[in-house]
């Protein structure tokens, strides 16, 4: 009985622990442990940012993602996809060779993203994706503003599962220069019910 309460009591305390180590909100988000936005809350190595009232995730080569949500009960958060240039078919994060996570980081792409690809070198046939012409990448060129500029492209979607590299969704002159994703894509899904983002989890704190 005594070390049952013992017990208890312990759990209690680390919980407490957990709420009074936790970073509060940016913004409309709570920030919840171990997520950290500054030296005094959270943990160090799961480092996100509040800039101006936004939360936002930055990525290995220093660009940031606007956070739309977070899941702390799965460890999980969202991110906005970068957007498609007016006009043209580039992503805004082209020239740093799409996103990249730091793979030392907690932080990682989870296998609930479905990948577009636009503007892609034919190189990209080569690859196991769908890349025809009833593929979603097709509605969003034709019937999503942002894609206009890639209609007539090369373009092919992809789950990016457990097989491929959970740090990158690579964007770049001569394979394929925009991208979008979508969370938890079902194929019977609508256009307009479409979950634009990408989803990102984080190994749990030691």
């Amino acid at each position: 009985m005594v070390v049952a309460m013992l017990l208890f009591l312990l759990g209690l305390l680390a919980t407490k622990a957990v709420a009074l180590n936790a970073c509060g909100n940016c913004g409309d988000l709570e920030v919840p442990y171990p997520l950290s936005i500054d030296d005094n809350c959270g943990e160090p190595k799961y480092r996100i940012y509040c800039n101006n009232g936004n939360l936002e995730f930055m990525s290995a080569r220093g660009l940031y993602y606007k956070i739309l949500r977070i899941d702390s009960s799965a460890s999980k958060l969202v991110i906005n996809p970068p957007d498609i240039l007016k006009d043209t078919c580039y992503s805004t994060d082209l020239s740093q060779g799409g996103l990249l996570l730091d793979e030392s980081s907690p932080f990682n792409i989870s296998t609930h993203n479905t990948v577009m690809l636009f503007n892609c070198s034919d190189n990209i046939l080569l690859s196991p994706l769908n890349c025809s012409l009833n593929s979603i990448c097709r509605q969003f060129e034709e019937k999503v503003e942002q894609g206009s500029g890639c209609v007539d492209t090369l373009c092919c979607n992809f789950l990016k599962d457990s097989a491929m590299t959970s740090h990158r969704i690579r964007a770049r002159v001569g394979g394929c220069t925009a991208y979008t994703s979508l969370v938890d894509f079902k194929p019977d899904d609508t256009l307009d019910s479409w979950n634009y983002g990408i989803e990102l989890q984080w190994l749990p704190s030691n």
